[in-house]
């Protein structure tokens, strides 16, 4: 597997459901200090207006704040094929797309490569680098199962945007932080947004 720590890891917005998770996780890959290759589908973008209060990419960049982006996320275009993520021979860190509509999955199981999420995806895969996904559908068809077994089978790690409870969260944020952790942790980000399982006897 070729991985690079000190590469960038290459982030996708697309448009499922789940804005708040990828917005979370940008925030704390730049607040690990991680150098970021952000990709926003047009869908994604449509999206982040729908589900948050920021407008586009500037809004994003504010938030996350505005010295650490501009030192350490380079923005690409969906349509530019011919980009960096789009090389096997360009380094990264590997790729997670946060969230990932069904479509976008369904055409990187197929191959399709028709934008740079796309062929940065197939990119990934090709070079043995990490990839992740992190689709938000329900209920889910046999097609969408079988697409995620073929990924599965060519290294794709399937992190379907499920937190769990056994933390009784009281928050949405929590929510959102507990699938962002387990996602930093299949990248290997170091992260404390979550309390972990220390395991607990019935007695206790």
């Amino acid at each position: 597997m070729s991985t690079h720590a000190d590469a960038p890891i290459v982030m996708a917005f697309t448009g499922a459901s789940g804005a708040p998770y990828g917005v979370r996780l940008l925030q704390q890959l730049v607040g690990s200090q991680r150098r970021v290759s952000l990709i926003m589908s047009s869908h994604g973008l449509r999206l982040l207006r729908t589900e948050t209060d920021l407008l586009d990419v500037e809004g994003l960049r504010t938030f996350v704040g505005a010295a650490a982006w501009d030192a350490q996320v380079t923005v690409f275009d969906d349509a530019d094929r011919g980009a960096a993520p789009a090389s096997g021979s360009a380094k990264s860190a590997g790729m997670v797309i946060c969230p990932c509509s069904m479509g976008t999955l369904a055409s990187i199981a197929a191959g399709t490569s028709r934008s740079l999420v796309e062929r940065a995806a197939d990119v990934a895969l090709k070079e043995r680098r990490p990839l992740v996904l992190v689709p938000r559908e329900t209920p889910l068809s046999a097609i969408h199962l079988e697409n995620m077994l073929r990924l599965t089978r060519a290294g794709a790690t399937i992190m379907p945007a499920s937190p769990g409870f056994y933390n009784r969260p009281t928050r949405i944020e929590e929510l959102v932080d507990f699938v962002v952790a387990r996602v930093l942790d299949h990248l290997g980000v170091d992260n404390t947004l979550a309390i972990r399982w220390g395991g607990q006897s019935e007695n206790a």
